[in-house]
């Protein structure tokens, strides 16, 4: 083994080491209701999602506005909301596919 390959593989698994320190940890939040006393769902989701590109905007410039609600039921909320940002992006297997330019 070279000592270039040597240094590449060093390299990437430090790269590993530091992103997987820098994960999110557990929600305590999750599976417990919020103010209203409800926990989100699948549909609830899949509208945050879809509304998420606005609702980052007014997160910015607003301490009232969470881009994401942490009072969920976990995966099923995760997967609507990112099919729901998925959708409103086109992006995915659900984009449009480009036509070939000659």
């Amino acid at each position: 083994m070279n000592k270039t390959l040597s240094l590449g593989i060093l390299f990437t698994f430090a790269l590993m080491l530091f992103a997987v320190r820098c994960a999110p940890g557990p929600n305590a939040a999750e599976n417990t209701a919020g103010k209203e006393g409800l926990v989100a769902g699948f549909w609830m989701g899949l509208w945050h999602g879809l509304i998420s590109p606005i609702t980052f905007i007014i997160s910015i410039f607003s301490k009232s506005t969470r881009f994401y609600e942490v009072h969920n039921n976990g995966n099923w909320y995760n997967f609507g909301f990112v099919l729901g940002a998925g959708l409103f992006l086109g992006g995915g297997i659900l984009g449009r596919k480009r036509k070939k330019r000659n």
